[in-house]
């Protein structure tokens, strides 16, 4: 069997690119080292605008600098005399009000890159905006924290770079059903009934057979396991809230996996912002809202976090177009029920001190953000995984 047989005809290895020392993935987990809290985080991909967002309504700049697009301070919803939310992220204040949600402002890193692919892979590598590296930070979580691929999941069709780690890969699926009935196909089947010794101790038959069984084993564990828990919330239809409903399955059925990933596209508004952004927001609140109430129905909430960020916010001054062009520093988000600091983290963004490209400029740096979760919510060591020492943060 050649090598490019096995890709063409076995799509679930992609996603599962395993290495040979893949035997350990079958090891018991540990549950000291695992503990049991999830991390949920969501991109909102093409670089939402952050002040339309969380809008600086008492801040004459703002419409100033917009007088196209800007949200009027009659429409906004109140947080705190200073800013206001997007009213279509209603249900986003009701967890706000609750004490659920922790927005910190002016996220970014330093000498920011203004490519969606380049800083995507930049926030999924944790690198720095001049290293290029081909693992991902929940990647390099896995590797040394989790042992088996299903240990993190890409709610979708394909695997991300944040889910590529160094020795061992997460998986990818939107559909455990199909994944697990794509494992035992009759082709999948008879190559692994057909391998030896030879094909095993050959460089790319040997990397390809390890893959394929690596991807039986856990197709068949997410199947069983998260087949006993099915949702019975009202989730929008539409597909990003139908990836939130898997990753609700998932958690509520007790799956041992510690980091998922979810992304929702459509954000690079550079025409005729307003409403696009509008709707786009609409349906992201309105899918966190039955997400964070179906985990709470299973009281699996008070131990799920949930994080949502974009790889970049946008031009503080509107354009020709009634849009936004590629920014810098913007809001993320933080939603759970062990916040130690709900509300605003930290000061506004400052209209009056932009950088020479018409930015807002960081000052939080997005490392500081990983870090904080990987220490004091997922127990680990994250110098050892992001491979140098931030200040973390005091959210959770």
């Amino acid at each position: 069997m050649k090598r490019r047989d096995f890709l063409t005809k076995t799509s679930l290895a992609s996603s599962l690119m395993l290495v040979p020392n893949f035997m350990k993935a079958f090891e018991g987990l540990d549950p000291a080292m695992l503990g049991y809290k999830k991390l949920v985080l969501i991109q909102l991909s093409g670089g939402n605008d952050g002040l339309n967002t969380i809008v600086p309504y008492r801040n004459d700049l703002y419409y100033k600098y917009r007088p196209g697009i800007s949200i009027s301070k009659y429409k906004v919803l109140d947080l705190n005399g200073e800013l206001g939310m997007n009213e279509n992220l209603a249900p986003l204040k009701s967890l706000f009000d609750k004490g659920y949600l922790s927005i910190i402002n002016n996220v970014g890193y330093p000498n920011p890159n203004r490519s969606h692919f380049r800083s995507t892979d930049i926030w999924h590598t944790a690198s720095s905006s001049s290293e290029y590296l081909d693992s991902g930070w929940m990647g390099r979580y896995i590797d040394q924290y989790g042992k088996k691929p299903h240990s993190g999941i890409e709610v979708d069709d394909s695997l991300s770079l944040i889910m590529k780690g160094q020795t061992m890969n997460g998986i990818a699926t939107k559909d455990a059903k199909k994944m697990f009935n794509n494992a035992k196909t009759p082709f999948f089947n008879k190559v692994l009934e057909n391998q030896t010794a030879a094909h095993l101790s050959e460089h790319n038959l040997g990397y390809l057979y390890k893959t394929m069984v690596s991807a039986q084993s856990s197709a068949k564990y997410i199947y069983e396991t998260s087949k006993t828990s099915k949702s019975t919330k009202s989730y929008p239809k539409n597909p990003f809230a139908k990836q939130l409903k898997t990753t609700a399955e998932f958690i509520n059925s007790g799956l041992e996996t510690k980091v998922y990933y979810v992304s929702m596209g459509g954000f690079d508004t550079h025409a005729s912002q307003s409403n696009r952004q509008s709707r786009l927001l609409k349906t992201y609140a309105e899918a966190i809202d039955v997400f964070v109430n179906d985990l709470e129905a299973s009281n699996s909430f008070k131990d799920t976090l949930i994080v949502t960020f974009s790889e970049f916010g946008r031009r503080v001054q509107q354009n020709a177009a009634a849009g936004t062009d590629h920014g810098a520093a913007s809001n993320l988000f933080i939603i759970g029920k062990q916040l130690k600091k709900p509300g605003f983290y930290n000061a506004s963004p400052d209209l009056s001190n932009l950088d020479s490209n018409g930015d807002l400029k960081y000052s939080i740096d997005f490392r500081s953000v990983y870090a904080t979760l990987l220490e004091h919510w997922l127990d680990a060591n994250h110098s050892n995984i992001l491979g140098q020492s931030f200040k973390t943060l005091n959210f959770i």
